[in-house]
């Protein structure tokens, strides 16, 4: 049930390289839904939310870079899961401090417990915040709070 006097917004989720495999991939680590499944249920939440939801993959750095510069004047806030971008890209981390559209930086796993490599986040310090470790419902919490934060 939507708040029909609260107004829409408008908010793109991004997912990173190798998230087109979730379901085949490590699903020890990642889990067993596909991308295709967490996608559904995140028009779902939106819907119920009351916001208009996209959904973007890309194995490409400079895919997911254009599409948070496209966001500029479409979208009032991200949730981004940018999987080993997170830890190697300035590009993506550049993109988001440069448009300030509200970030929610999300993760599957919990990159603290895992390789010492994925313990740094590049897109850290440009989001508002970040939320790993809770599989597919790491997506939702974001999306609910990137909403709760725009509302608030």
């Amino acid at each position: 049930m939507t708040d029909n006097s609260i107004p829409s917004l408008n908010i793109s989720v991004l997912h990173g390289p190798n998230l087109n495999l979730l379901g085949q991939r490590e699903p020890g680590i990642y889990g067993v839904l596909t991308l295709a499944a967490i996608n559904a249920q995140l028009m779902a939440d939106g819907a119920e939310l009351g916001v208009n939801l996209t959904c973007f993959q890309s194995n490409h750095e400079g895919e997911l870079v254009d599409q948070i510069q496209g966001g500029l004047n479409t979208v009032d806030g991200f949730v981004i899961n940018a999987g080993a971008y997170t830890h190697t890209s300035v590009a993506i981390r550049d993109a988001i401090a440069a448009v300030q559209i509200p970030t929610v930086e999300v993760h599957l796993s919990n990159i603290y417990r895992r390789e010492e490599f994925r313990h740094h986040s590049y897109i850290a310090p440009v989001v508002i915040g970040q939320i790993s470790g809770f599989g597919a419902m790491s997506y939702r919490l974001g999306l609910k709070a990137i909403v709760a934060h725009l509302r608030g």
